[in-house]
């Protein structure tokens, strides 16, 4: 049986502490909202929930720099992850601010509207909605990793273009959010410290290959980045 080789074993160990290094600077970064999601009740706590969550935006963005910094072969995912985290934190936690409004509002107005009759037309509309406003930060959060200078306009308007136009990317990455959020609602440890990065990592590789149309990315590199 042929023996793996130094450089495999290498890229196997490598992967396997990003996954876990991702997993726990999302934790530190995110904790606010992580805590409350696992001490409160969402139904009740939602309105500090809608706080949180943008504070927690950030942390995806950095994953997002470490994944790309490590596909290029940067092996230090802490000084990746902080970076991005640093750059991108006040615009980070802007793109958080408005989905997170947004969400809020939509979801308001499906309570408000639901005993109506007219709500069998509505609701799916307000979801749609809802939908929309989520797979925009997402695809505005990998965007924002990429090119941390680029104007918050320019940002929104390309996510929200592309993360429509490309619906099919886009609804893998939120069934791949959606059954880690399950997951994490029935096993958090599980979710938070094993299955958090993958997840992200998925999300994030549609997204950026949503955002090539806008994007300087070289079809060489965004294939080993895959590879890695």
């Amino acid at each position: 049986m042929k023996r793996i080789s130094h450089d495999a074993w290498a890229t196997i160990l490598g992967v396997v502490y990003l996954g876990l290094m991702v997993n726990f600077l999302v934790l530190v970064t995110a904790s606010p909202l992580v805590v409350l999601l696992m001490t409160t009740d969402p139904a009740l706590s939602w309105p500090l929930l809608a706080i949180a969550a943008p504070l927690a935006a950030p942390a995806l963005s950095g994953a997002f720099t470490a994944f790309r910094e490590f596909g290029r072969g940067e092996p230090q995912v802490v000084r990746s992850f902080l970076r991005g985290w640093k750059a991108t934190a006040r615009k980070g936690m802007l793109i958080g601010a408005f989905a997170s409004a947004s969400v809020v509002v939509l979801l308001v107005d499906v309570r408000a509207v639901s005993a109506s009759p007219a709500s069998v037309m509505i609701v799916p509309v307000l979801a749609l909605l809802v939908v929309i406003a989520g797979a925009t930060a997402l695809v505005a959060l990998v965007a924002l990793a990429e090119e941390p200078g680029a104007r918050m306009r320019d940002i929104v308007k390309a996510a929200l273009y592309l993360c429509v136009r490309r619906w099919y990317l886009t609804a893998l990455s939120l069934v791949v959010l959606g059954v880690q959020v399950g997951l994490f609602t029935t096993m958090p440890a599980i979710a938070i410290g094993l299955t958090c990065a993958p997840a992200l990592y998925v999300a994030w590789a549609n997204s950026r290959y949503t955002l090539r149309p806008v994007l300087e990315i070289e079809p060489a590199l965004e294939a080993a980045e895959v590879r890695a």
